[in-house]
C-alpha cells in the first residue's frame, strides 16, 4: 500500500513494501526529486538497509558456530511492512521478525522506520529494538536515489557533488565487483569542497567513505546550485551510480555499517562498524534530506 504526506511545499509517497519511499515532489511546479527506479538502470527508488548493508564474503556469514547465508544489503527492502501510526506530518513502518527471518538471521527484533516532513525537509528515522534474550548484532543504512541530472540534460556530466566541511580533497574506499570493500586509501580531489561528475565518474566504484570526514552532501546543478542535501551523523557514507550506465541519479547514502573487507573471513560480532544491542535495549539514528 502506499501513502502520502504533504505539506505546502513537498508531497511524497511512501510504499508499505520495504517502506520505501518512492516518489519527493515540490507542489508549486511538480517536479520530481527521486529516481523512479527503471530498471533498465535500477529498479529501486530509496530502499532500508537491514540488518545488513552491503555483502558479505561468500554470501555468508558466521555466528554462533554456524554458518547463514545471507544477500546483498539484507532482507528488510524485499518485505512488507506495517504502517503503525500517521499524523499529519509523520509516518511509522514496523517490520517484526518472523520464523522465515529468524533462519537466516537468529535475532528478534523490531525495525521501525519514521518519516517527518517539515517545510522543504525530509527526516528518516530509525529505531530498532532487540525482543531477543541475547546481544544483537546488526547493521542499517539507506540508500536514497536522486535525479541528477535534475533539468532535463542528457547527462549528469558537469553537476557537482559538495561536501560540507571540506575542501581540497576527500579520502575514500573502493570495492570489488563482488561488492567487497578495498581497504585502499584513495584520494578524490575537491575544488572549495566540490567534486564535479566526469564522464566515468562513476565507472570504476562506489565511494565509500569513512571517518566522519563530513556530515552534509550536496548535489549542485551546472551552475552551482544546491537541489539536495543530505545531512547525517553516520560512521560512514557512500556515494554510488551503476557503473558504465551513464544513470541519470546519484545514492547518497549514510550508513551505520559497511560491506565485509576483502578477504575478511571472521564472525559477525567481529564485523567493521557492527553494532551491538543488548536484550531489551534500542537503537536510533536519523537522517535528513533538504530539497532546494
Amino acid at each position: 500500500m502506499r501513502y502520502l504526506l504533504e505539506n505546502e511545499t513537498l508531497s511524497i509517497t511512501i510504499d508499505s513494501f520495504g517502506a520505501e519511499i518512492k516518489s519527493v515532489k515540490r507542489n508549486s511546479d511538480k517536479r520530481e526529486y527521486l529516481w523512479h527506479g527503471d530498471k533498465k538502470y535500477w529498479g529501486r527508488t530509496s530502499p532500508v538497509l537491514f540488518p545488513f548493508v552491503g555483502s558479505v564474503n561468500n554470501k555468508e556469514y558466521r555466528y554462533g558456530g554456524k554458518t547463514y547465508p545471507m544477500g546483498q544489503h539484507g532482507f528488510a527492502r524485499d518485505m512488507e511492512f506495517t504502517c503503525e501510526k500517521q499524523k499529519e506530518n509523520e509516518i511509522w513502518f514496523l517490520l517484526a521478525s518472523t520464523a522465515e527471518t529468524y533462519e537466516k538471521y537468529p535475532f528478534a527484533f523490531k525495525l521501525h522506520i519514521g518519516y517527518q516532513l517539515s517545510e522543504n525537509e525530509i527526516t528518516v528515522l530509525w529505531k530498532v529494538e532487540n525482543t531477543d534474550t541475547k546481544e544483537m548484532y546488526f547493521s542499517i543504512g539507506a540508500h536514497p536515489a536522486f535525479l541528477c541530472p535534475i533539468n532535463g540534460e542528457n547527462s549528469k556530466t558537469g553537476y557537482g557533488i559538495k561536501f560540507g566541511g571540506l575542501s581540497a580533497e576527500l579520502h575514500h574506499h573502493g570495492n570489488t565487483p563482488e561488492g567487497m570493500a578495498v581497504m585502499e586509501d584513495e584520494i578524490l580531489p575537491l575544488s572549495d569542497g566540490v567534486a564535479n561528475i566526469t564522464e566515468g565518474f562513476f565507472d570504476r566504484c562506489t565511494y565509500m567513505i569513512e571517518g566522519k570526514q563530513t556530515g552534509e552532501v550536496s548535489l549542485l546543478t551546472p551552475e552551482g546550485a544546491e537541489y539536495i542535501t543530505v545531512s547525517f551523523d553516520a560512521p560512514l557514507f557512500a556515494l554510488w551510480s551503476p557503473e558504465g550506465k551513464n544513470a541519470p541519479f546519484v545514492c547518497i547514502e549514510p550508513w551505520y555499517g559497511r560491506c565485509d573487507a576483502l578477504g575478511f573471513n571472521g564472525n559477525l560480532e567481529e564485523r567493521d562498524y557492527e553494532n551491538k544491542l543488548a536484550a531489551g535495549e534500542e537503537f536510533q539514528a536519523k537522517y535528513k534530506i533538504r530539497f532546494s
